[in-house]
């Protein structure tokens, strides 16, 4: 609103001293940072102390863990101040004719209303045993079902890939070897160190293949000659899977204090860097990677995300004030993802999600084979201690600070990593 508001002003003939710095995205990106982290650290005590005094706590389940029972009470849900402080800068800051920008917000949203009826169902399941004079345990059929939160991320799934597969302003531009056809308007000339360079445009379902040289990939390869007009179908389906999964995985990881919000935090350093790289025609032509105009505009909501993630953490870290809840979780999980399809590293996703992908895996192998060998020899076993992974190290007598610190070193070795794909294919 500020930038659109500014941007008026200088069409009406007023000028203010530093007006013009809201024409920079460098300017934007900054104080998108410094704004959601003052709107994280000012407003997130006074949330704590709102979610206190209605008894917003989180309940624990009997594991066996240490230093459980002292997290008994906690508040949870604070995964709105997150949303907010993403929200407030976004809405204040970026260019809001932008797709990319109000296709963000809609999944912020989104999966922000999703994660907020799960922690209120399940708070409203507690007070309401709490009331019958009953037991209340952690796990029972108090939230949201799991049919209907994949429901949630279908939905946002085939919002975001249709809005990328069909929406007019979605566009790439890589270089074309051929020759040059001036009446062509979906080529693009740019000098380039005195060099004129071709560019044409492209759909928006090729995605990058890292450390390989030829390393573009478009979707319609994957269906025979005669289906490739359904091409947008497959596309949003391997868009609603990636949103499921890492939607998912995000939320599997936030069982430790800090884990999630700082992953979160790094992981948006990367996408951030991919965005500004991607939409600057100058970086990309470097990098040799795909142009995708407006794309810059981006960095600005990616900014807001890791201003907001690193002032939660100030309540979030070890020992915990505050947990972000569904709400914060399933919502950060999902921006990941939408944010990934649009700057078109999906594939790297393994990489610098690697630590959203072993919690999922680890889930699932450990209730998969726990039937699979109740079935065959009459008793549930185990692969591991306990699942979620971070639960197995535990267990093993790891404490929790130490446990979430190297999390966090590998994924600043999966983003490091990932970061090196712009060039070394």
């Amino acid at each position: 609103m500020l930038y659109h508001l500014f941007e008026w002003l200088k069409d009406q003939g007023y000028k203010f001293p530093g007006s013009r710095l809201f024409e920079f995205i460098t300017f934007r990106v900054l104080l998108a940072i410094l704004l959601s982290l003052v709107i994280t650290m000012i407003f997130g005590k006074k949330l704590i102390r709102y979610l206190q005094k209605k008894q917003v706590g989180e309940s624990i389940r009997e594991l066996g863990l240490t230093d459980e029972q002292t997290k008994k009470g906690t508040p949870t849900m604070g995964g709105i101040i997150i949303i907010l402080a993403i929200l407030i800068p976004t809405l204040l800051l970026a260019n809001l004719n932008k797709v990319y920008i109000r296709l963000m917000v809609v999944s912020t949203v989104w999966l922000g209303i999703i994660g907020f009826v799960d922690d209120y169902l399940k708070l409203r399941a507690r007070r309401i045993a709490q009331q019958n004079g009953e037991t209340y345990k952690k796990g029972d059929r108090d939230g949201l079902a799991g049919w209907f939160k994949i429901f949630g991320q279908v939905g946002l799934g085939i919002i975001v890939g249709a809005t990328l597969y069909f929406n007019s302003n979605v566009k790439i531009w890589r270089e074309y070897q051929g020759k040059r056809n001036v009446k062509d308007s979906t080529q693009l000339v740019r000098t380039v160190n005195g060099k004129e360079k071709v560019f044409v445009e492209s759909k928006s379902f090729v995605t990058t293949i890292p450390f390989f040289k030829g390393h573009e990939f478009n979707y319609s390869k994957l269906l025979p000659a005669g289906w490739r007009n359904y091409t947008w179908v497959l596309y949003i389906l391997i868009v609603i899977f990636i949103i499921a999964a890492v939607s998912n995985g995000a939320n599997i990881t936030d069982g430790l204090d800090g884990l999630a919000s700082g992953t979160s935090a790094l992981i948006g350093v990367l996408l951030g860097i991919f965005a500004y790289a991607s939409g600057n025609f100058f970086f990309a032509d470097y990098l040799n990677i795909m142009y995708i105009p407006n794309l810059d505009e981006l960095s600005i909501f990616v900014a807001a995300m890791i201003g907001a993630c690193i002032g939660f953490l100030w309540y979030n870290s070890y020992p915990a004030e505050v947990f972000m809840g569904d709400t914060g979780s399933l919502t950060l999980g999902g921006i990941i993802a939408a944010l990934a399809i649009i700057v078109h590293k999906e594939l790297l996703i393994p990489i610098f999600c690697g630590v959203f992908l072993v919690e999922n895996i680890s889930v699932m192998l450990q209730v998969g084979y726990f039937k699979y060998t109740r079935r065959k020899y009459g008793e549930g076993r185990r692969i591991f201690l306990m699942s979620p992974l971070h639960h197995h190290y535990q267990k093993q007598g790891f404490h929790e600070a130490k446990i979430v610190t190297r999390f966090w070193i590998v994924t600043v070795l999966g983003v490091v990593l990932s970061i090196v794909t712009l060039k070394l294919r």
